[in-house]
């Protein structure tokens, strides 16, 4: 929780900046697949998706990991066990857009519009640890991209996460 508090802290006071670089999304993908699979002891099965990343790409990466990492692991955190949880990657002209897809506990509708703002969670995860940081963090990390999230959820079949960055 500390180390949540700290780095939205940073981001709000202006002290973490965008720094982009070229990276290779598939490897990049691939590796924080494999860090939640070997950190977290993930119970899913991560479903890795990728179209057109081929071509190069100049995001911030510390940024991208935070957003992603924060993303896919709500998604086991809010998922049964043994489900699939998708993890789409599409290169489109100028932009990336990540999807991440769970079957968890969803979010009730009139909640959604709250998500993004410190210290609240959904009503129905109550029983389940979490700060109710992540999701800001997140979306701070998306808007010093210049991108866009957005979440589309249904209550006991699961939640979608789209972040669209510009790639350059």
């Amino acid at each position: 929780m500390l180390d949540d508090i700290l780095y939205l802290s940073k981001l709000e006071l202006g002290k973490i900046y965008l720094e982009p670089s070229r990276l290779d999304l598939n490897n990049f993908c691939l590796d924080i697949i494999e860090y939640l699979a070997v950190s977290h002891r993930i119970k899913h099965e991560l479903k890795f998706i990728p179209n057109g990343l081929n071509r190069p790409v100049f995001l911030d990466e510390k940024l991208l990991r935070q957003c992603l990492l924060n993303l896919l692991a709500n998604a086991c955190k809010y998922s049964p066990p043994n489900t699939t949880i998708e993890f789409h990657v599409n290169c489109q002209d100028d932009r990336v857009i990540f999807s991440i897809k769970d079957q968890g506990v969803g979010i009730p509708a009139d909640e959604q519009k709250n998500l993004f703002q410190s210290f609240h969670r959904a009503s129905n995860v109550q029983h389940i640890p979490g700060t109710g940081l992540g999701l800001m963090i997140v979306k701070k990390c998306v808007e010093l991209h210049r991108g866009e999230i957005n979440l589309e959820s249904t209550l006991g079949v699961g939640t979608t996460f789209n972040i669209t960055l510009p790639i350059s």
